[in-house]
């Protein structure tokens, strides 16, 4: 199998970050661009057995949370403008959060928007497209295949 990249920059895991614990008036812990990160950052690339951290795909800056309106966005950047995994990507950091993510983050229509930095990659839009639409996620989550590979991915391990 021919790789999209063959010879991508990997950087250095970066320590974890201790995160003050705020809450709000009512005692609810709050989420922040950190705790997201903390969770996505080990998603490991499809193609390579590196993480997104590694990559460079993911990062904390650009995570914005807004926890009192449940609502989070995650803008990644593939390693190449070419990129024919960054769907799965995007899946795979989608498919992370609704499982780990408080419900009031998932209540209403897009409050999870996975979305590529602007200018990085050729299909933009089409991308964005299918990880912003409710059903295409849940159609391509049907496929076992697909799903295995997801499940790989957010485990850490390799995809077979």
């Amino acid at each position: 199998m021919d790789l999209i990249n063959p010879s991508p920059v990997v950087h250095e895991r970066r320590a974890t970050r201790q995160r003050e614990r705020v809450t709000n008036a009512r005692g609810r812990e709050l989420i922040d661009n950190i705790e997201v990160y903390e969770h996505v950052r080990d998603i490991k690339d499809p193609e390579h057995p590196y993480s997104l951290e590694q990559l460079n795909v993911v990062s904390e800056a650009a995570i914005d949370v807004d926890d009192e309106q449940g609502s989070v966005r995650v803008t990644f950047t593939p390693t190449v403008e070419h990129c024919s995994m960054a769907t799965l990507i995007g899946l795979c950091i989608r498919v992370k959060l609704l499982r780990v993510l408080p419900t009031r983050f998932k209540a209403r229509l897009g409050r999870v928007d996975i979305v590529l930095a602007p200018g990085s990659h050729d299909s933009e839009a089409a991308v964005n497209k299918q990880l912003g639409d409710k059903e295409r996620v849940a159609a391509a989550l049907e496929n076992p295949n697909l799903l295995e590979m997801v499940n790989a991915c957010i485990a850490g391990a390799a995809p077979a």
